[in-house]
């Protein structure tokens, strides 16, 4: 899970030090929380970091076994996936704007970069199968701007997998990191996107969905990039 809020996001807003802050590094090196994602009216929602820094769980093979070719795992952190995907022979390259996910990431056996999605990236254009897990979908606080950068960076017959929150919210929202303990992260924008959300959002960046399934209280969509889909803004 990541945010652009550390790197150029899509109006050229220059970079913040949001996921860069301890909070989420102190989680990372630890392993477990808590951590928080917090909005400015006190609402909390709690950030699975045991689950980032294991091994791929059940749910997780499910978004596994669709992913073909190249694959982009975007907002990576602790890298479980790109290391599941790099033992099963894919070439897999991780992006995540912290620089303890990445790290942790390469020491998982994985490759990563430490940048934002809306910078240039490796192979654009070039990508099978692009992942936006774990929230991911949030990054930005704008889903239709991001899906319009991921058509963007797949080839034009990639895939991107996406899951949408376990329950219906279409939610923007200004957010901290927070770490149960006092700890608070810089503000950055979010969002939350239920399964029928991401659906429509998807519609309007102009992408297919070519399967939606549901694994473990987990909510997927494969989406495949239609006509009117684009890298623009």
């Amino acid at each position: 899970m990541t945010a652009p809020a550390t790197a150029r996001d899509r109006t050229g807003t220059p970079p913040g030090p949001a996921w860069r802050e301890d909070p989420y590094a102190g989680a990372l090196h630890a392993g477990h929380g808590p951590l928080f994602l917090r909005r400015d009216d006190g609402w909390l929602l709690p950030l699975d970091v045991e689950r980032w820094c294991a091994d791929a769980d059940a749910a997780d093979e499910s978004v596994l076994a669709r992913c073909g070719g190249s694959v982009l795992d975007i907002g990576c952190g602790p890298g479980r996936l790109v290391a599941a995907l790099a033992g099963r022979g894919h070439t897999a390259l991780g992006v995540d704007v912290s620089p303890a996910a990445v790290k942790r990431t390469v020491r998982r056996g994985g490759t990563a970069l430490c940048r934002s999605v809306f910078e240039p990236l490796p192979g654009e254009r070039r990508w099978a199968t692009a992942l936006l897990v774990d929230g991911n979908i949030g990054i930005g606080g704008d889903p239709v701007a991001l899906l319009r950068r991921v058509a963007g960076i797949l080839a034009p017959s990639g895939r991107l997998i996406a899951e949408a929150a376990a329950v219906e919210v279409d939610e923007r929202c200004e957010v901290r990191l927070d770490d149960g303990r006092g700890g608070l992260g810089t503000p950055f924008p979010w969002a939350r996107v239920g399964p029928g959300a991401l659906l429509h959002h998807a519609a309007r960046a102009g992408w297919a969905v070519t399967r939606a399934w549901t694994a473990a209280g987990r909510h997927f969509a494969e989406l495949a990039p239609g006509p009117q889909s684009s890298g623009g803004p």
